[in-house]
């Protein structure tokens, strides 16, 4: 239905007060083609025939089997329940809860992903949520630079091209220094921390794929006074060790494999876990548990980083708002499947992508690349160009092969295989990576 939020007299009198005869009148500046543009159209059909032509355009996307993609975007299956849930109204609707006592609902629902968060990272305490995992990991530095006062960052090579594109940029804003640590066999080197260095991040499985060894890692950035920030793929930490247990201080990374699908690249959401000690210095927001003047149990927003309408260029965050939505179906999704549930998808993963990485090194001219161990994601060299392959895998309705950027090595794709992959889809894909590379 139509929402007019003003009355026929006030519309009225605000043009009183501007000086115009009508509506029109406030756009008559405007050349014609740019304010009334011809607009080609079909003539109006019935709701049916509108359902059945868009039936008929949806018919020519091509068929594909399962996404086989990398690069921290990957297929994993939504339990339906996610979907139920997030479509409420309640939660479409919902903006930034600064009413408390008109949202506890969503209150509640950010304080247990807090929660869910803070526990699958093994530090004290997670924002409500980044935009995704690039943003929460250049959050995530600025955090540890103001803690510790410094401008140098040292960042693993291993860390997603991407999120160090965006950390970058960020850098430049504040003026601090990026400093990269190229990888030695596919992993992160134990580093020489300079004094100037305030955070040490390295990204576990990293890009390619492989585990690091954090630990070691982790006393290295203490040792010379800087914080460890480590970049976690989720769904890894229902079987790898969290990023508290080895000494990380900050916890970032995307939640896209936590029950949101593929979506062409998005939405995500980001997670920010820390320690406590560091609570006066997270972006974003903070649902905390309290009680009422009655004793009863409710939820507020305790923290809120809207200081840049005040201190400007000063405030320790430019992040206004967060992906909360997408955020509560992660929530759901862990919720749904619970800590076996999580341990199992992992493992099935795991298992999958073994499986998948022997059956494509049988193909000519296929060169493994990911050292082991690795999780669910493996780089591969192949004998042509990794997005030509791509392009053909696509066209025999396969989708495959993500590109590696050249700083890596040549000709390098990434693969994946997740607990939605049969035996059947492992050999159909080998045999048609087999025919691309013929």
């Amino acid at each position: 239905m139509d929402y007019t939020p003003h009355t026929e007299e006030e519309i009225r009198e605000m043009l009183r007060r501007v000086g115009a005869a009508s509506l029109e009148d406030l756009f008559a500046h405007l050349p014609k083609e740019v304010l009334s543009p011809p607009i080609d159209l079909p003539e109006p059909l019935p709701e049916w025939k509108v359902l059945e032509e868009l039936r008929r355009l949806a018919a020519q996307n091509l068929p594909a089997h399962k996404a086989f993609l990398g690069g921290g975007v990957r297929s994993h299956h939504v339990p339906p329940v996610v979907q139920a849930l997030a479509s409420r109204g309640e939660f479409l609707t919902a903006y930034t809860p600064y009413q408390p006592e008109v949202s506890q609902g969503v209150l509640q629902a950010t304080f247990e992903y807090q929660t869910m968060i803070a526990e699958l990272t093994g530090l004290e305490i997670a924002n409500a949520s980044m935009y995704d995992g690039a943003t929460a990991l250049a959050e995530g530095v600025l955090l540890a630079l103001r803690e510790t006062g410094r401008m140098g960052v040292l960042v693993s090579q291993g860390v997603h091209p991407e999120y160090r594109a965006v950390l970058r940029a960020y850098l430049e804003a504040v003026g601090a220094k990026l400093l990269t640590l190229p990888l030695e066999g596919g992993k992160t080197p134990l580093p020489e921390v300079g004094e100037e260095v305030g955070a040490v991040v390295v990204q576990n499985p990293n890009f390619l794929g492989a585990l690091e060894d954090l630990g070691p890692l982790a006393e290295a950035a203490h040792g010379a006074g800087a914080l460890f920030v480590a970049v976690a793929d989720p769904l890894s930490l229902g079987v790898l060790k969290p990023p508290g247990a080895y000494g990380a201080d900050i916890a970032v990374g995307d939640g896209q494999v936590l029950g949101l699908p593929m979506g062409f690249g998005g939405p995500h959401f980001g997670f920010l876990a820390t320690k406590k000690a560091f609570v006066r210095q997270l972006p974003g927001r903070l649902v905390s548990e309290t009680v009422d003047v009655e004793g009863r149990r409710g939820f507020i927003l305790t923290l809120q980083a809207r200081e840049q309408y005040i201190r400007r260029a000063k405030a320790k965050s430019n992040i206004t708002t967060n992906a909360q939505l997408t955020a509560l179906m992660g929530a759901m999704y862990l919720a749904a499947l619970g800590p076996e549930g999580l341990r199992e998808v992992a493992l099935k993963s795991v298992e999958m992508a073994h499986k998948l990485h022997a059956l494509l090194l049988e193909v000519p001219g296929v060169k493994p690349f990911t050292p082991k161990p690795f999780f669910n994601e493996f780089a591969l060299a192949l004998p042509k160009d990794p997005e030509a392959v791509r392009r053909a895998l696509a066209e025999r309705g396969f989708h495959g092969a993500t590109p590696v950027p050249r700083e890596y090595g040549e000709n390098l794709a990434l693969f994946a295989a997740t607990e939605l992959h049969e035996e059947e889809d492992l050999l159909a894909f080998r045999e048609a990576l087999r025919e691309v590379l013929a």
